[in-house]
């Protein structure tokens, strides 16, 4: 061996040499794996439930006695980043965490990269799909990716028959019929039945990922690499642009939250999106793929279907979805990382990360899965997956309190779409060079 190759690079640099060759994408420490080789303990923390987790790896370690030295210990999704913070810097953290693409850049401080050396870029994006590319940092790769749970439209059945519609929208211009056959008023001019839930912040579920993808689609991006690859906000239009694809689509969000619209249909004393559709009150939700089982069992009598796509703009040629992708992270404090470099690929593995995506209503990050043929709502999930896509967000709390200001600033009526938009740009700028 290569003085100052480790045993893991030697792996990974042979197996897709061979992969190359075969035109398998699979990993390295899956193919002949020796199950009788000790990984040492290796505990894992994340928000996804407990129970689910130990269930898989019990069934995964009756495969491989290797999960059997794995342990899943689950944190409250509020407070997760901070506890994380904290047990680290205690010397009491976990050797593996589950990590959301919107927050490699500000947790990147406190991970071990797998240098590009070990594993490309290139390779990397031959195995996993767009929306994991968050994870592709300056030195190296901050996560192995296991699983991508994509937005969806869930429609309400009955109330779409009631007002005349026969199918959910296609396009974005498809939903002003709706909102307007749909949305229902009291004497009082209250809204009692919403066709969609657009226009405000804090009762929206998803609310930035939403407005993101409506930006993306619309041609936008939020943030870019320079030149340099210095991360910049791209928010607003640069000189010589004709095109304001962030204004389009933060315009037309937030005409569904003015009373002085006839699309009106969304307000800030609502409840909840997700909540208001489980109740039978609204027509339309945008909401991650793994949702459906809660909104089941919010509403077991609740009459709703799973469009085949989140809407689109017309006459574009480009389909994208919004959503979040999820990957396995080593702490730069473990105690155990090359245990928990084997335990990441182990569990982003084609068996494992299939059983975990089944257990938490997920779909799978690697491509190879998602061309496997697939059934009802997994058919629908796994195309949407390949759809999906994401920006380099620098801080996902601090975004989500400037895209809320961003959003209230207009429908408060302190500023319009373009001055909002500046501010927000700035904000970002601001929250990037700090």
């Amino acid at each position: 061996m290569k003085p100052g190759t480790s045993s893991f690079q030697i792996v990974i640099l042979s197996f897709f040499g061979a992969s190359t060759v075969a035109g398998i994408l699979i990993f390295a420490f899956l193919v002949g794996s020796n199950s009788s080789t000790s990984l040492g303990q290796v505990v894992v923390w994340g928000t996804f439930d407990e129970s689910a987790f130990q269930t898989v790896l019990r069934n995964l370690a009756e495969i491989d006695g290797r999960y059997r030295q794995v342990t899943y210990v689950q944190k409250d999704e509020e407070t997760y980043l901070s506890d994380l913070t904290n047990a680290l810097a205690s010397g009491s953290g976990p050797d593996l965490f589950i990590l959301r693409q919107d927050q490699t850049i500000s947790e990147a401080s406190k991970i071990v990269p797998i240098l590009y050396n070990q594993l490309s870029k290139d390779n990397f994006r031959n195995v996993w799909v767009e929306a994991a590319e968050p994870f592709l940092g300056q030195e190296g790769i901050l996560g192995v990716p296991f699983a991508v749970d994509p937005f969806v439209l869930y429609w309400n059945r009955d109330m779409l028959s009631t007002g005349g519609i026969a199918r959910p929208p296609q396009y974005w211009e498809d939903v002003y019929d709706i909102t307007r056959s749909v949305t229902r008023k009291n004497d009082a001019g209250t809204i009692v039945k919403s066709g969609l839930a657009f226009g405000e912040y804090t009762n929206i579920n998803h609310a930035k990922g939403i407005l993101s993808m409506l930006i993306m689609q619309a041609g936008g991006k939020i943030t870019q690499r320079d030149g340099s690859g210095t991360l910049t906000p791209v928010l607003t239009a640069r000189v010589g642009d004709t095109a304001q694809p962030a204004d389009n689509a933060l315009r037309f969000y937030t005409q569904f939250s003015n009373p002085a619209s006839q699309d009106y249909s969304w307000n800030r004393a609502l409840p909840e999106s997700r909540t208001a559709f489980a109740q039978g009150d609204l027509a339309l939700y945008i909401g991650p793929a793994s949702e459906e089982p809660l909104i089941r069992r919010l509403n077991p009598n609740l009459n709703f279907a799973i469009a085949t796509s989140v809407p689109q703009v017309r006459n574009v040629s480009k389909t994208i979805d919004g959503g979040y992708s999820y990957a396995f992270a080593i702490p730069r404090a473990s105690q155990n990382k090359q245990g928990a470099s084997t335990a990441a690929f182990l569990l982003a593995g084609s068996d494992a990360s299939n059983m975990l995506t089944l257990a938490f209503g997920l779909a799978s990050a690697r491509r190879d899965t998602l061309s496997q043929p697939a059934q009802g709502n997994d058919a629908v999930f796994n195309k949407m997956t390949l759809l999906v896509r994401a920006w380099e967000d620098p801080d996902s709390k601090e975004t989500d309190r400037i895209f809320r200001d961003m959003i209230q600033s207009v429908t408060s009526g302190e500023a319009r779409t373009l001055e909002a938009l500046q501010r927000a740009d700035q904000a970002m700028r601001q929250l990037i060079t700090q």
